[in-house]
């Protein structure tokens, strides 16, 4: 027993599973002949020594016997297990195949697959080769290299689809650039990395294309993307050379990085480069590969393509190089920063030869002129690159600015992007001109040194033109979009606006009298007041305080509404002075509020980009006007109308175009601080301003807005078709379609005109001592029987001559020169004298004393409102007599002087008072009592300057 022992053991831990899984899978055959040596063994143990299995066994050895029975027993039962999962496996294993057969057989007679072929032994799969070593390897190694192939070239298919389109290559731009372009494609300003200048194939010199194709491809024509000969040679000349003096890139492969790739040196990116230049090549024409690569090769000195590089290192067009220059040129395209002419003359003229050479070489020249060439020195003439001034500034800037609002930054700092605007570049050109001359012709005499002008088309919201000033170079301050202004009376147009869609009629009645409401008292430009005047010819008079009275009978809060409607996006403050525009507005947004009435009440946001396209040629933002309803159409014919008449008839007048309808509304702030004038046509709106940046007053009026906007719609307008306003609908019984809110103030004061005077009389006198002297100049008559007429001579006033008479008078209206005045006074002893009168000082002579006795005379300053009393002795009671800017001549034996008189209101000794009438006319006076009483002394108010 303890020679088989340690088998046994062997035995036992080859079938527990401690040994590898080789082991384990001997097969049946193998395990029933370990059991037949082990029976021979035990015979022969047992033939060997007889005498010890005689013995009777030990208990020890009974045991062993034991445990050695339970362990056949146990293999023989996981070997018939073992057995048992075999044959299940190759009866499945059987199953699977034949199925796969049978499929395979059913495709194969699909596909129409010959019966002889599918019996071929090498398709048997109980064929005997398939148990070979040999097999396996050649299998498997063919498996592999087939594998690699198909993943190397699924790799490629995926990388080749995964490539940009090569169409890409007709709309590109570098990163970090931005092109903004006016509306007819014309380029504003560029900024970054661009191409400034671009021609077609056609329009550059033949020998300049044969320059450098001889020097960076001279198999162009030949390959198709890729010139494998040329990599060779490059490579050749390299190893040579021990160093790189010949690059193996095609243009077409040029053409691909500079579109596509970057300058990184790697494998990864050379095969890029090698397909992108392969599927160039299969979708464009040679022509216009080559055509594009000449337009983007950077060739130094900031200048991107032949157009540029001309210019920059020769100051010429392309056209006007000559063969050296030529040659220059393209010697610097392999390293523009090293072969710049202007960065390293010596290496650029070794280089410039190199391509002569090449040249020649090629057959493009002739060896005679490359010599010639050569000896050539460099005739370099620097420039500038083109555009780098920007035209438009002040729009381009107004773009730059609004550009986030439609475009993630991320993509403006990657550049490329070419900004489509609406701008008209004829009329921007035109609106530079005006704004240059009203600033030259009227700027000093006026005391405004800045002037603005925005044109809008009113139907879709574009701008058209925009000029912000006229110092861009010192200040970019633009005064169309951020200088914020009060507007003035342009505000009365969305304040009628809101009166007329309350339902109030424009033939409304007013009085136009001083007033105060809640401490507040407006006043008119020139302190004159009209008495009862229609809503209408209040506008277009711009009349203040019925502004104020139509804002109490609308509310504040209903007049924001509507400005914020038709384009107001400023802050409005709900104050009375909101009527006569205290708070400040942009040119932009009034002009473009006042294109609402054009568009007949619909309203557009503003804007001046149309399109943002990427370098990729992608549409990235594209505008889409959006018209809101701000109006209702009868509304907005209306205003036009009434706004028309203010051009008409008003204070617009110097705005009119005589061939077509105008409306729009004149404004100036405080102090003449801001001058302004908006005007329409139905097809385009144009506001104007002039000004001081720093606020302070000017000496001009409104009138000079009005004309610079003639100056500019004039040429404007040429090819614009005349259109007309929209007819005025019917008045009788509207009704309004939005909700007024009337004030309710809590204090209203009305003013009078003398109480008004004796407030200021003391402020005037000390104004009228600094104005300016007027002459006056009196003439002597000897006659004793008849009157001799005082003349007054001042500007549009008609004379008026009063003579004695008891029986009839005579009146005679003369024009008179401008502001020129003449007196004479007669006395009872026929004597006449002069007097000189310094301008806007009034006078008042009392004569006392009867027709025997002299004369006494007293002179008296008065406010320029006054009132004229006259107390005689005769029983005639003196009616009131409104005289102003008249000559009067008086019969009586003491002639008193006369003031000139502008829009006053006399009263007479009962103390009533009558208005001016508004016709001019003369008046004649029945001769005095020969002893009048001294006549009191007439009051005046000066001028103080109010909004108009």
């Amino acid at each position: 027993m303890t020679k088989f022992i340690p088998n046994l053991q062997e035995i036992s831990t080859k079938f527990s599973g401690s040994e590898s899984e080789p082991e384990q899978t001997f097969s049946r055959e193998t395990e029933i002949e370990q059991t037949t040596t082990y029976q021979e063994v035990t015979k022969d143990d047992s033939a060997i020594s007889p005498e010890t299995s005689s013995e009777p066994l030990e208990p020890n050895e009974m045991t062993s016997l034991e445990e050695l029975g339970s362990w056949g027993a146990a293999a023989e039962a996981e070997i018939a297990a073992e057995e048992k999962g075999t044959q299940e496996w190759e009866k499945g294993s059987n199953n699977l195949l034949s199925k796969l057969e049978r499929t395979t057989r059913e495709i194969a007679t699909k596909l129409h697959i010959p019966e002889s072929v599918l019996n071929l032994s090498w398709l048997n799969r109980n064929n005997p080769v398939y148990r070979t070593k040999k097999f396996w390897i050649i299998t498997g190694t063919a498996v592999t290299l087939s594998g690699g192939a198909v993943a190397i070239g699924v790799t490629w298919w995926t990388l080749e689809r995964n490539l940009p389109s090569p169409n890409d290559v007709l709309t590109f731009v570098r990163d970090g650039t931005l092109t903004i372009k006016a509306e007819d494609g014309k380029i504003l300003q560029q900024i970054g990395p661009a191409t400034r200048e671009k021609l077609p194939l056609e329009q550059m010199p033949p020998q300049l294309v044969q320059a450098f194709i001889a020097s960076e491809d001279r198999r162009f024509y030949q390959h198709r993307g890729v010139d494998w000969q040329g990599v060779g040679r490059a490579i050749v000349s390299n190893i040579s050379a021990r160093n790189v003096v010949e690059g193996g890139s095609t243009i077409t492969q040029q053409l691909a990085r500079i579109v596509f790739l970057n300058q990184e040196r790697s494998i990864s990116r050379k095969v890029q480069e090698v397909m992108l230049a392969q599927k160039i090549e299969k979708e464009m024409k040679k022509e216009k590969i080559l055509e594009r690569y000449l337009n983007l090769v950077y060739l130094g000195e900031g200048a991107y393509g032949v157009a540029d590089a001309a210019w920059v290192y020769f100051s010429k067009s392309i056209n006007d190089l000559n063969l050296p220059e030529i040659a220059t040129i393209v010697g610097v395209t392999p390293a523009p920063s090293t072969f710049s002419p202007l960065a390293n003359p010596k290496l650029a003229l070794e280089r410039r030869n190199i391509v002569l050479s090449r040249m020649a070489d090629a057959g493009h020249i002739t060896k005679d002129q490359a010599k010639a060439a050569a000896a050539e020195p460099l005739a370099l003439k620097p420039a500038a690159p083109k555009r780098l001034s920007t035209e438009a500034a002040y729009f381009t800037s107004y773009v730059q600015q609004e550009l986030p609002k439609y475009v993630p930054q991320d993509a403006i700092e990657a550049g490329g992007l070419i900004v489509e605007t609406s701008l008209n570049p004829q009329w921007q050109k035109v609106a530079e001109e005006v704004v240059d001359r009203v600033i030259s012709e009227n700027g000093k005499a006026q005391g405004f040194q800045q002037a603005a002008l925005v044109a809008i088309d009113p139907r879709n919201g574009e701008v058209k033109a925009m000029v912000g000033g006229t110092d861009f170079d010192n200040t970019q301050f633009n005064r169309v979009t951020q200088a914020q202004r009060q507007p003035g009376s342009t505000f009365k147009g969305f304040l009628y606006t809101t009166a007329i869609a309350g339902g109030i009629s424009p033939y409304r009645g007013y009085l136009d009298a001083p007033f105060e409401v809640d401490g507040y008292a407006p006043k008119n430009y020139n302190d004159d007041h009209r008495g009862w005047i229609s809503m209408r010819d209040a506008l277009t008079s711009s009349i203040n305080t019925v502004a104020v009275k139509v804002l109490m009978n609308t509310g504040f809060q209903p007049v924001i509404d509507i400005a914020h409607k038709m384009g107001i996006k400023s802050e409005l403050k709900p104050t009375y002075s909101l009527a006569l525009g205290a708070s400040e507005v942009n040119l932009l947004e009034l002009t473009s509020a006042y294109g609402t009435f054009a568009a007949k009440g619909m309203h557009s946001p503003v804007y001046g980009i149309r399109r943002v396209i990427n370098k990729q040629g992608k549409v990235v933002f594209e505008a889409k006007p959006q018209m809101e309803k701000a109006l209702d159409e009868e509304t907005s014919a209306i205003m036009s109308w009434m706004l028309e008449d203010v051009v008409n008839d008003g204070t617009g007048r110097p705005a009119q175009l005589f061939d077509r309808e105008v409306a729009g509304k004149t404004g100036t702030s405080d102090q003449a601080r801001d001058l302004w004038f908006v005007g329409y046509i139905p097809q385009l709106v144009t506001g104007v301003w002039l000004g001081n940046d720093d606020n302070s007053p000017t000496w001009g009026t409104s009138a000079t807005a009005a004309r610079t906007w003639n100056k500019f719609m004039v040429k404007a307008v040429q090819d614009i078709p005349i259109e007309k306003f929209p007819e005025r609908p019917k008045l009788e019984g509207r009704k309004g379609i939005v909700a007024l809110q009337p004030i309710k103030p809590k204090k209203i004061l009305n003013i009078r005109d003398t109480d008004i005077a004796n407030t200021k009389e003391d402020s005037n006198r000390e104004q009228e001592s600094k104005s300016k002297s007027r002459r006056q100049v009196s003439t002597d008559t000897t006659s004793s029987s008849s009157s001799t007429p005082t003349v007054f001579r001042s500007r549009r006033r008609q004379d008026t001559t009063v003579a004695s008479n008891s029986s009839s008078s005579k009146t005679e209206d003369t024009p008179r020169p401008r502001r020129r005045r003449y007196t004479q006074s007669n006395d009872d002893s026929n004597s006449s004298q002069a007097t000189y009168r310094p301008r806007r000082r009034r006078y008042t002579q009392s004569t006392a004393g009867s027709s025997g006795s002299s004369s006494t005379t007293t002179t008296s300053y008065r406010s320029r409102r006054r009132s004229y009393q006259s107390d005689n002795s005769s029983s005639e009671t003196q009616q009131p007599v409104r005289r102003r800017r008249r000559n009067v001549e008086q019969s009586n034996s003491t002639a008193a002087y006369q003031p000139r008189r502008s829009r006053r209101t006399y009263n007479n000794s009962s103390g009533s008072r009558a208005s001016r009438p508004r016709s001019r006319q003369t008046t004649q006076q029945a001769a005095p009592a020969p002893a009048p009483a001294p006549a009191p002394s007439p009051s005046f108010e000066l001028n103080t300057h109010q909004i108009r």
